[in-house]
């Protein structure tokens, strides 16, 4: 079986220019017999939203083609974040649905204000106007009038899920028409968020990192499952990991995608998919979400590899001496080594406004990591990255 490196930029690049020329799934829009396909729909909880289980996230590596193949090949719901690394993003895509009816795709976008990174909790620019203008902006790049979900973007401590002015301003944009249903995110300290979700009576989507690597994923399907009685719908995030380089086990996409979606109470899934040959594989899990034994294998193999990704504990915050937002380094060492995303990494590392000597002073590093990670080397190789001009990077 070919290795598949999900989200590898530098293939894209190259499949992705090949495949607006002969991509089997324009054969719509060329006039053509496309193969049918039954994909398996699910409905976001009480939205009444149905979507097929897989939708498509749109890094900064966002591809015109790609996106329009997309929704030749079935595919209807389309996530972004808002914010200044992706405003290229938000125009491609506004590019691309132009003269597509609005009501037939799906869009959610996420809006982040800013955090104390060490407790979680909002810093005092975290404003209701703050929140509003950031929209704003957005709809105007995507060109339109609303989005179906507007999310309240890496939520972190159950406290922050009800931080008052960003609800307001999600409760004035909806009474506004601005977006159709609200949503939460959240990537770390993940069961917390999602039982607050689901005891808020405020949110009706809430999307939340899941994948059998996580440590506590018990605990995550035991809030996903409250989350889904409550009637709120349900996106899984971070299900599949990019751990081609760091494990040496070839990733393999479709476990990790008919893993989640072997939990019912998980609606959907929007992974980002980088070229046609990755779209290709989540049409094909899209058909049939039964495991086959080679993907059970795979799925019990890597379950005790570390990999990429960050168990998102915050332990560590705890005990790093000169109080680096460990976390967030971590997440950055993922997309440029696992998305294979140095600029979604770059950006990352800017946001967070380090000093400039970073691991240095130590003599030796006092975290302890859950994955048993030498934090402090990820960390050094990671940082190298501030250094390297924007325009070097693919």
């Amino acid at each position: 079986m070919k290795k598949i490196n999900r989200r590898n930029f530098m293939k894209s690049s190259v499949t992705g220019m090949a495949g607006f020329i002969c991509n089997p799934f324009t054969d719509k829009r060329q006039g053509k017999n496309q193969k049918e396909r039954k994909l398996i729909y699910r409905t976001l909880g009480k939205t009444g939203i149905r979507v097929p289980v897989i939708g498509m996230g749109i890094l900064s590596s966002g591809s015109p083609a790609l996106m329009r193949a997309a929704l030749d090949a079935g595919i209807t719901h389309f996530d972004s974040t808002a914010g200044q690394p992706q405003i290229h993003n938000e125009e491609m895509i506004g590019e691309v649905l132009k003269g597509v009816p609005r009501e037939s795709v799906i869009f959610g976008t996420k809006i982040h204000l800013l955090q104390d990174y060490k407790t979680g909790l909002y810093t005092k620019a975290a404003t209701e106007d703050e929140f509003l203008k950031k929209l704003d902006m957005a709809l105007k790049r995507l060109k339109m009038d609303y989005v179906d979900i507007v999310y309240h973007h890496m939520v972190s401590r159950r406290e922050s899920a009800f931080h008052e002015p960003v609800m307001k301003a999600m409760e004035k944009a909806k009474k506004a028409g601005k977006a159709r249903f609200l949503g939460i995110t959240t990537h770390s300290n993940i069961p917390e968020v999602v039982h607050a979700a689901a005891d808020s009576g405020f949110y009706e989507v809430v999307m939340a990192s899941y994948n059998n690597r996580q440590k506590n994923h018990k605990l995550v399907k035991e809030a996903i499952a409250k989350a889904a009685d409550r009637g709120l719908g349900v996106v899984a995030i971070k299900v599949i990991r990019g751990d081609w380089k760091e494990d040496e086990i070839p990733v393999n996409p479709s476990a990790s995608l008919k893993w989640v979606l072997q939990d019912s109470n998980v609606h959907a899934t929007i992974p980002a998919f980088s070229n046609f040959e990755e779209m290709g594989v989540d049409l094909s899990v899209m058909e049939d979400l039964k495991l086959t034994a080679s993907e059970k294998y795979y799925l019990k193999r890597v379950t005790s590899v570390p990999g990429l990704y960050c168990q998102g504990c915050g332990q560590c915050l705890q005990q790093c001496s000169a109080e680096l937002p460990v976390p967030d380094l971590m997440r950055a060492y993922m997309y440029a080594y696992g998305y294979h995303q140095p600029v979604l990494a770059q950006n990352l590392i800017a946001s967070l406004a380090l000093p400039r000597n970073l691991c240095e002073d130590c003599s030796s590093c006092q975290v302890v990591c859950l994955n048993e990670w030498n934090v402090v080397e990820k960390i050094r190789d990671i940082i190298r990255l501030r250094d390297v001009p924007s325009g070097f990077l693919v």
